[in-house]
């Protein structure tokens, strides 16, 4: 098959760690690679922000990514891109009228925007089928809003154009069961509904390999975009207490600006945490790492006792996954898809977001019992190789495409409204409102079941 991927913001070359860099870009480039190992050949379209860059990129064989110009060869945040949308979808439409892919598959609620516009342009000048289109969100924004309040960045738009996306989609793509009832509740059909979560590179991210050193007797590893809902510092807190209680603990935290912390002390939120760290008496204790490249990661899991991601919410989660193939226990916020990756008193603990108490305690009862710490990483590297391969992934996928492609309901074209037009004009169609009515109770079609 010809595949088209569409991320309009995270690109698969972009470095990690960043405030708009992590998950999405992971999974963007180790699917398409995935999908290229299979036979596919793969085409990612990604916005420019950065005039340098050429127009087309080798990823690697079978994988090409294309920078669309929309908007300022610039970093621009995710949540200001709205605007330059109609510009990406006309780009898009010019590219697929002459070299039209099998299948599209957008990424976040954006790239689904600009997809949706581009194949209705293709067909209205065509006058043939739709090309099929599957979408995947990373992150809903109903859910965002509810954990982040007035802190939700998100344009107001997304509150109607999101849940319209989904219900233009031929299939949506969810990572994890919880996203797929939360897709139910804005009026996804679940009979378009897929459940398909991110993989991890088994090769990459093993339990054998290099280590690197540490400096006390325990460590606490923790990787994420130094943003506040990650709860980097419900982390810290945790690890005050421990030290309090005098284990002799240091925690390091990878990711934010800049690699290897070049541009560190200039991060808002890193300030935040290096004031709570010097409040709470730890900062001695505390290694601000900055990005890392994913191939040093593995040596420093290997070196952790216990890796923690206590985010507030969070729609899939790659970082326990890596850690659970790289043989450590994790201990993980009970939210989104880190409700299915880690297995409750398996091969790791579930805590409530943001309770530091919790937490402390979770991870005081795993540094004190070497013998669970082992058992709880032998399982997690059995679960990371049995469900959670990228080719077992990619599998998963391409079933989905070639239910589409083989001749599977292809939705007609249905403007979503608002594509490219300033907040401040967009027009909010009937036909994108959220739907009212109620769906009737099925079973969720899932390629790997999971239970609520």
């Amino acid at each position: 098959m010809k595949i088209a991927m569409v991320s309009e913001h995270a690109s698969p070359l972009a470095t990690l760690g960043g405030v708009d860099a992590g998950g999405q870009n992971v999974h963007v480039a180790a699917l398409s690679a995935a999908l290229a190992d299979r036979g596919h050949t793969v085409t990612v379209y990604t916005r420019r922000d950065d005039a340098s860059l050429p127009v087309r990129v080798p990823l690697r064989p079978g994988v090409d990514v294309v920078h669309v110009d929309a908007g300022p060869a610039r970093h621009v945040p995710k949540d200001d891109l709205l605007p330059y949308m109609g510009t990406f979808a006309q780009v898009l439409a010019s590219e697929w009228f002459v070299d039209r892919p099998d299948v599209v598959h957008g990424h976040f609620w954006m790239s689904g925007h600009a997809t949706i516009d581009a194949v209705g342009q293709v067909q209205s000048r065509t006058g043939g089928t739709r090309i099929p289109v599957v979408q995947t969100f990373h992150a809903l924004g109903v859910v965002k809003r509810r954990h982040q309040g007035s802190a939700d960045t998100s344009p107001a738009e997304r509150e109607w154009l999101e849940p319209a996306v989904g219900r233009s989609a031929d299939q949506v793509v969810a990572t994890c069961s919880d996203e797929a009832f939360e897709l139910k509740s804005l009026g996804v059909p679940l009979r378009s509904i897929s459940v398909v979560p991110c993989g991890v590179d088994v090769e990459l991210f093993r339990p054998d390999g290099p280590v690197e050193d540490r400096g006390r007797t325990f460590r606490v590893l923790t990787a994420s975009r130094l943003v506040q809902r990650k709860g980097v510092g419900t982390t810290i807190a945790a690890v005050a207490q421990l030290v309090a209680a005098g284990r002799d603990v240091e925690l390091v935290i990878v990711g934010g600006a800049g690699t290897a912390g070049a541009d560190l002390p200039d991060d808002p939120e890193y300030q935040r945490l290096d004031a709570l760290a010097r409040d709470l008496g730890v900062r001695d204790h505390v290694s601000f790492r900055g990005q890392l490249a994913q191939e040093a990661m593995g040596a420093v899991y290997r070196s952790a006792d216990v890796v923690v991601c206590a985010p507030w919410y969070e729609p899939f989660g790659i970082v326990p996954l890596e850690a659970m193939a790289c043989g450590v226990p994790v201990v993980a916020s009970r939210v989104g898809g880190l409700i299915d990756t880690v297995v409750e008193d398996a091969t790791g603990l579930h805590v409530e977001p943001r309770d530091e108490d919790g937490l402390a305690a979770a991870l005081g009862g795993l540094l004190d019992d070497p013998e669970r710490r082992a058992a709880y990483g032998l399982a997690g590297r059995h679960r990371a190789e049995s469900r959670y391969t990228w080719q077992k992934v990619a599998t998963d996928t391409e079933r989905v495409y070639e239910r589409l492609v083989a001749g599977g309901r292809v939705r007609p074209v249905r403007p979503v409204g608002g594509i490219g037009v300033s907040p401040t004009t967009t027009r909010i169609p009937d036909s994108v409102r959220p739907a009212e009515e109620p769906l009737a109770e099925a079973a969720l079609p899932t390629t790997e079941r999971n239970a609520r």
